[in-house]
């Protein structure tokens, strides 16, 4: 006969090998759902200050701020092992030298909870159209299903940067759009432009090639580096 502690110890032995069963089955069957997602990324304004971009910044330095417009269909990334994605986008662009890989920093991110997931402070809520009849603008509820995004003139959540302190003129800048879609139970995945089996890459996600443009100087400047020409032209 065993001991009340041997039979214990032998159910909850047997539990946890039917629920690692259980989330290894549920993990691996998602590999069997479609996923086909699309976007459109388009450059609306980019503008090069020179500032402090944050307010624990210690030094000025040239930052860029960009406005977007995004349109999205990733409702093909929420099956029944989808908690949420972490959507963001980035902005890419050369480094200086040639021998360092692309500089990368993101500009927006949102955080698309499914049907399932519990509610959080920090879930995503799209703004409502302004031709939508919903009521509340504060309302948790999308006026689209999970995954599907459509914004215009969208600001940036977070100002852009580089190590050299240096941004104007920068060339062949791009926006890219991406994600890391995190289950219940499993592994992450991340944004995908190359077909894998039922998986599709990702259709568009990139914007045109762009330039971060020079830094306007104010119309005061302006007037004194004239005046300055003017007055080294006139003999003394």
């Amino acid at each position: 006969m065993h001991s009340t502690l041997v039979r214990v110890q032998n159910v909850f032995g047997f539990f946890t090998t039917v629920a690692f069963s259980v989330a290894a089955i549920v993990a691996l069957s998602v590999i069997i759902s479609p996923q086909e997602p699309s976007a459109s990324v388009r450059l609306r304004n980019v503008q090069v200050v020179r500032g402090r971009p944050h307010y624990y910044s210690h030094k000025k330095e040239e930052y860029a701020h960009i406005k977007f417009d995004l349109d999205t269909d990733l409702s093909t990334l929420f099956n029944w092992n989808t908690k949420q994605v972490f959507l963001y986008l980035a902005a890419t662009y050369p480094s200086l030298k040639p021998n360092e890989p692309p500089s990368q920093a993101i500009i927006w991110d949102a955080i698309l909870p499914s049907a399932s997931a519990p509610w959080h402070q920090n879930h995503y809520v799209h703004p409502v159209p302004k031709n939508s009849k919903m009521k509340s603008k504060a309302s948790s509820s999308s006026p689209y299903p999970a995954g599907e995004i459509h914004l215009t003139a969208q600001k940036p959540k977070y100002q852009i940067t580089d190590i050299s302190g240096k941004l104007q003129n920068r060339t062949d800048v791009v926006l890219e759009l991406g994600w890391n879609v995190q289950p219940w139970v499993g592994a992450l995945t991340w944004a995908n432009y190359n077909d894998l089996g039922f998986w599709k890459g990702l259709k568009g996600g990139r914007s045109e090639p762009f330039t971060f443009p020079g830094i306007k100087r104010k119309e005061g400047d302006l007037g004194t580096a004239k005046g300055g020409e003017g007055n080294r032209g006139k003999p003394a």
